[in-house]
């Protein structure tokens, strides 16, 4: 008997996308390489200064820092886009959050003998990250406003640990398309700290089981002061059609990146969440302001 996959669940009159509507590339122009050296441990990185496209250096301008999934290292500069942070260079996704840093440090990953990736987020690496956002704060800018830190796939189960372990510098974690969760008491430290968490994750998700490991978490992250929780039923491409990559392993629903490239908003202007009517920019801006 054929196993049942999320295909046979599809509505009547739904449709497949089967790549993002975003074209990939346009702005790597605005981004910055550097490298970083710590403890013997040396990273390549990416950033974005808004000050170099008109914005104020205000002091207060947030910092947003985004982190790949697995492989997406091995891409080149296509990295950039994969973390979810080209278009949050973008003039439109700029003027929304009045200016923003943007810092994307790089895993050395590379493929062993038998071709799997080895050298991704891991423990090695929280201090030399940590470190690399102190600096730039530090030599780069004259001070930022909120330190979001956001991860997809691999990258949202580092993001959460760079969080339980740096929390005092860290002011909102949005872990994407990852169910690594700390345990209660540490969930507890972000609401005595004023910390925010941002889950966002797809309901039928292909590597996390929602069921299994959101479900039990649910009652604890509702009772936080300052949780966000967006889980959609479907997770959608900009033409409010279900994601698919339709190649290899199926993972169309682990690829909400795709939606917080998106801004979290279609294509025709409507939110893909009405909690959010100016999307993930207006979110942050709302937050920067507080």
């Amino acid at each position: 008997m054929k196993q049942k996959t999320w295909y046979d669940e599809i509505p009547a009159g739904d449709f497949i996308s089967k790549n993002p509507t975003y074209k990939v590339g346009e702005l790597f122009h605005k981004f910055h390489t550097c490298s970083f050296t710590c403890g013997g441990l040396t990273i390549k990185y990416y950033w974005h200064d808004p000050r170099e496209y008109g914005y104020e250096d205000s002091g207060n301008m947030p910092l947003l820092m985004f982190f790949h999934g697995t492989s997406n290292a091995l891409e080149g500069d296509i990295c950039i886009n994969y973390t979810g942070a080209e278009l949050y260079a973008s003039d439109s996704y700029q003027k929304t959050m009045g200016g923003a840093y943007i810092l994307i440090p790089v895993a050395n990953e590379y493929r062993d003998e038998d071709g799997r990736v080895q050298g991704g987020w891991s423990e090695t690496y929280l201090d030399i990250v940590h470190e690399l956002s102190l600096d730039f704060i530090k030599n780069v800018t004259s001070g930022v406003g909120t330190r979001i830190i956001l991860g997809n796939s691999s990258g949202a189960t580092f993001v959460l640990r760079l969080m339980d372990q740096y929390m005092d510098d860290y002011d909102v974690c949005i872990p994407v398309g990852g169910t690594a969760l700390a345990q209660d008491n540490v969930l507890d430290e972000y609401d005595r700290k004023g910390k925010f968490l941002f889950l966002a994750i797809g309901k039928r998700d292909e590597l996390h089981s929602f069921k299994k490991e959101i479900v039990p978490r649910l009652p604890k992250l509702k009772q936080m002061k300052n949780c966000f929780i967006y889980t959609p039923e479907w997770v959608r491409n900009g033409d409010k059609g279900i994601a698919s990559i339709n190649f290899g392993f199926e993972m169309g629903q682990h690829c909400l990146m795709n939606g917080i490239q998106a801004n979290l908003m279609f294509d025709d202007g409507t939110p893909m969440d009405e909690r959010l009517p100016h999307g993930l920019t207006g979110w942050i801006a709302d937050y920067n302001k507080r």
